[in-house]
């Protein structure tokens, strides 16, 4: 064999190997279509409590019409016990008047007659009082008008007393409706993102083991062509087409090897040791254990190396996504391992797949 053919050999290796591996996607359609369908009742939810709050107030202000109706039940029941006892006064008045006038010898109407020293004396006592008489019955007629009243509005405010009560009735059984849906709303968002967490850790587990295959592969490949490298150095360098762009070969395969023994470790931000990764971190720790110091930034990784061409990518080199805000290692078969973000763990990706195609920046070589 030639040499520098042995590296080939083993890269085509490795990505058929790669490729036989069911390919890491991004989250599957039903996990989508569960969080879809949360964010739907969550919002159902939202418009619920915004129409229990107007409920509340709608039940609050038919118990202040009820107070204001029994307050007005009180106060007339309050002036009905005067009119009462207005008329017993009255009557005891005009009861005690008419014995006054009718009974006892000093006002009798044949006094009024004999005691009189004249005709007009008589006439005049007499119209007397027929006045007292007219006026005390003029006083129980009020008193009977303002009693019929009160008795009146008391039926009125009986009926409204009713009516008003009702309506807190309903204004009540319309917020426990409200608060029945919404409870039933919470208990289906609650089993959604039940179903949501147990399709993500079935996910995650899939990717594991897919992952672990990868990595597994990777190291049976490694090893096989470690076997072989006595040979590779017995042969010819491989010809460069003309104007093709020159790049030296990647020394550090075992970074890669390295980022995927961690696989299932959970991101944490500013994280560079295997309790937790961030991205640039992963890249950090991976390659210190194969003996290289690298900066904890994906920004400042950028000027590291030198740059590599997408079509001559080789195992541990560093891939950039979204503007260099991401970064990870490149494992062959179009594949890399990463620390996604906050709340994924390490895993494999596609560069050809979901965002990741569309925001590829480039790439690194660390010589």
């Amino acid at each position: 064999m030639r040499q520098g053919q042995a590296p080939c050999v083993f890269l085509g290796m490795l990505v058929t190997l790669l490729l036989a591996v069911p390919a890491f996607a991004a989250p599957s359609p039903s996990v989508s279509a569960k969080k879809a369908e949360a964010q739907r009742v969550l919002g159902e939810i939202g418009q619920l409590d915004a129409s229990l709050g107007a409920a509340n107030e709608r039940l609050n202000l038919a118990n202040l019409k009820l107070r204001h109706v029994q307050a007005e039940i009180k106060e007339n029941r309050h002036e009905l016990k005067i009119a009462q006892h207005n008329l017993r006064q009255g009557r005891q008045t005009i009861a005690k008047r008419l014995v006054t006038l009718y009974t006892k010898g000093d006002t009798s109407p044949l006094e009024v007659i004999l005691g009189a020293r004249s005709l007009v004396e008589v006439l005049n006592r007499m119209d007397t009082e027929d006045k007292v008489s007219s006026l005390d019955a003029e006083v129980i007629g009020e008193v009977r008008t303002y009693r019929t009243a009160v008795t009146k509005h008391a039926r009125v405010l009986k009926h409204q007393n009713a009516l008003v009560k009702q309506l807190v009735a309903e204004r009540a059984a319309e917020q426990r409706h409200l608060q029945s849906q919404i409870a039933e709303r919470h208990q289906l968002l609650t089993s959604l993102n039940g179903e949501i967490e147990r399709l993500i850790a079935e996910q995650q587990a899939r990717e594991l083991r897919q992952a672990q295959a990868v990595r597994a592969t990777y190291l049976e490949t490694r090893a096989r062509q470690a076997q072989s490298a006595g040979d590779s150095s017995l042969g010819a360098t491989a010809a460069t087409p003309e104007g093709a762009t020159v790049v030296p070969a990647s020394g550090h395969s075992g970074a890669a090897g390295v980022a995927l023994s961690y696989i299932g470790t959970p991101y944490v931000w500013a994280g560079s040791a295997p309790g937790g990764f961030d991205c640039s971190g992963l890249v950090m720790y991976a390659y210190s254990r194969v003996g290289v110091s690298l900066p904890h930034s994906s920004y400042a990784l950028w000027n590291v190396g030198v740059s590599v061409p997408k079509d001559q990518l080789q195992s541990g080199d560093l891939v950039f996504f979204d503007g260099l805000g991401h970064v990870g290692i490149y494992i062959g078969g179009g594949q890399f391992v990463h620390a996604p973000h906050t709340g994924d763990v390490v895993k494999v990706s596609s560069l050809d797949s979901g965002s990741y195609a569309y925001s590829y920046v480039g790439a690194r070589r660390v010589i």
